[in-house]
């Protein structure tokens, strides 16, 4: 092994517990205290005890480490690992010694460590990789999230199928096989496993398994955007899609017609909820797997996206004894977290919430969530007639899909309970004309309706990789013909290691939030248009999804060409 600075340095000169004291970046009494967990036994280096300690910031510990032993601080949020270094270094070497190769220079392999001081790791990668080690320095959780970023389950996805795929002209694959069973055997069941972690892992909130003239496409919908993940060989389809079908407790024999189930798997030490559906195209079997959460701790007001004054809007509005909330957006938009958020903030101990679901997708206590089941002929229509004979106090009826639907949920908000649903309109305003296309009478509508919550999902700016930029003259005219006014400065992400280097990292809600109020009734039952109810709500201080969104343009929580791309074509 070649010395490098690491080697001469790390036993010689001031410790690093010195240097960060003389940087006045922990205090001398936090270095003794540190010192003497670890002479009383403490098995964790210095630095881990001063962070876990919460007296020294992870970076601050890269920076003192960089400028001690006179290595190269790397900023991994902001370069890009290169893949034939990744291939030296196996994840589970990487995950151990917590470090990330980042690059071949001149023959050597530039690693990016936490410790780069530890020798007996730097002589192993050599080995390893049968190349010198250029030992950088890097943030700790950085590190973590590039492992996560780049190892990738594609390789080992790869693997495993190459054990079990066979050529679409070999048996068990492609079109017209539907006498035979494909073998689901270990290679399958890691296949698949890899898969859903893999999905987890990048916050993937779909899995598209997608059969193709020669391939099998994986492909993840992240923050709302379908991205491309593996193209696998064309004969591991009908194993990957029986094992699917099995977890999912779906008929594996039967593949012309649509199926639908669920299953659950521990991931990351949660418990992750996937629901599947599939349906035969051209090339065979297509299966779409929605990727749930089971904690209800995230569904919150303010994790909507909600600002403070819609949020004591839409508190007002279900807090009422009586009548129909209704939230409309077209699918993927978030209604059902909306609906979920919402009955997180009734009182659960006093009231009898009841709801009707398809599918039940998260479990609440004390709540009785009912499965739409049409084997059993319990549709959201027969469910609510069920439900009205059990004594509700609120009812959630998952989606207003039909007139009956739609006529038995505002019978139930007009006798007395309150009922809260989604409904399919581009806008607030528009959801009351809905309505009255599935076929209600308009006195009833505007008898039952409080108020309407019309929202999109934008995607949120990467908080790693955010800064200051100049907005373009679409963007400026987007903004000033919504907020009657210019914006000199917005923010963008400007690519990362967290975001993928895509410069948005999660999604937020951008809400219209209409109250039906007495003036509005009398139009909307005079046949008024939704264009004039809309009108008068704006009058009355209703922000329009485009204005809600700006608004977080202002905020630095999103984009102009987010909000263009998600709502600006509504009118």
């Amino acid at each position: 092994m070649t010395d490098n600075p690491a080697t001469q340095l790390a036993n010689a000169g001031p410790t690093i517990g010195q240097v960060l004291s003389q940087a006045e970046l922990i205090s001398p009494a936090q270095l003794e205290a540190a010192l003497k967990l670890q002479a009383e036994g403490d098995p964790r280096r210095l630095g881990d005890i001063l962070i876990e300690s919460e007296w020294l910031q992870p970076d601050n510990l890269a920076m003192a480490l960089s400028v001690h032993l006179n290595l190269p601080f790397i900023d991994l949020k902001r370069h890009r690992v290169q893949p034939d270094a990744l291939q030296l270094v196996p994840e589970e070497t990487a995950r151990r010694y917590h470090l990330i190769p980042l690059d071949l220079v001149d023959g050597s392999l530039a690693v990016v460590m936490e410790d780069p001081t530890d020798i007996q790791v730097i002589e192993e990668l050599e080995a390893l990789a049968g190349r010198t080690i250029r030992p950088l320095v890097g943030v700790s959780p950085d590190i973590a999230a590039a492992i996560d970023l780049n190892y990738k389950a594609n390789q080992q996805i790869a693997r495993e199928v190459a054990e079990f795929a066979v050529s679409p002209d070999g048996a068990g694959a492609g079109m017209g096989m539907a006498e035979s069973e494909p073998m689901v055997t270990d290679p399958v069941v890691r296949a698949v496993d890899l898969i859903l972690d893999q999905a987890v892992r990048d916050r993937a909130s779909d899995i598209h398994i997608v059969p193709d003239f020669d391939s099998v496409r994986i492909r993840y919908r992240v923050d709302g955007v379908l991205q491309e993940s593996v193209s696998l060989p064309r004969g591991s389809h009908d194993p990957l899609l029986s094992r699917v079908k099995i977890l999912a407790g779906m008929n594996i024999a039967e593949r012309r017609r649509p199926q639908d189930g669920q299953f659950s798997k521990v991931i990351e030490d949660g418990e992750i909820h996937f629901r599947v559906a599939t349906s035969d195209t051209t090339w065979g079997e297509m299966a779409t797997l929605r990727v749930l959460g089971r904690s209800e701790s995230v569904l919150d007001l303010p994790g909507l996206g909600l600002l403070e004054e819609g949020i004591d809007e839409l508190q007002g509005l279900i807090h009422l004894p009586f009548g129909m909330v209704l939230v409309s957006g077209p699918t993927g938009s978030g209604k059902t977290t909306t609906l979920y958020a919402s009955l997180n903030q009734l009182d659960r101990q006093h009231l009898n919430i009841m709801t009707i679901e398809d599918p039940v997708e998260y479990n609440f206590a004390r709540i009785n969530q009912i499965q739409v089941n049409r084997g059993a002929e319990i549709t959201f229509a027969s469910g609510l007639r069920g439900v009205m004979r059990l004594d509700p106090d609120v009812i959630m009826v998952g989606e207003v899909r039909d007139g009956e639907t739609a006529d038995s949920a505002t019978q139930a908000a007009l006798t007395g309970h309150l009922v809260l649903s989604s409904i399919h309109a581009n806008d607030s305003s528009g959801a009351l004309y809905r309505l009255a296309h599935l076929g209600v009478e308009r006195y009833m509508i505007s008898s039952a309706i409080l108020g309407v919550i019309a929202q999109r999902l934008v995607r949120r700016i990467c908080p790693h990789c955010k800064g200051p930029a100049t907005p373009t003259p679409a963007e400026q005219a987007a903004f000033e013909a919504e907020m009657g006014t210019s914006i000199a400065q917005i923010y963008r992400g400007e690519g990362c290691t967290y975001c993928s280097h895509t410069g948005y990292l999660g999604r937020t809600g951008v809400f219209e939030i209409l109250k039906v109020d007495e003036q509005m009734r009398k139009l909307f039952v005079a046949g008024s248009t939704a264009g004039e109810i809309k009108t008068i709500a704006q009058d009355h201080g209703m922000k329009t999804m485009r204005q809600d969104g700006m608004m977080k343009v202002e905020q630095g929580i999103t984009t102009p060409e987010e909000v263009i791309r998600n709502v600006a074509w509504i009118e």
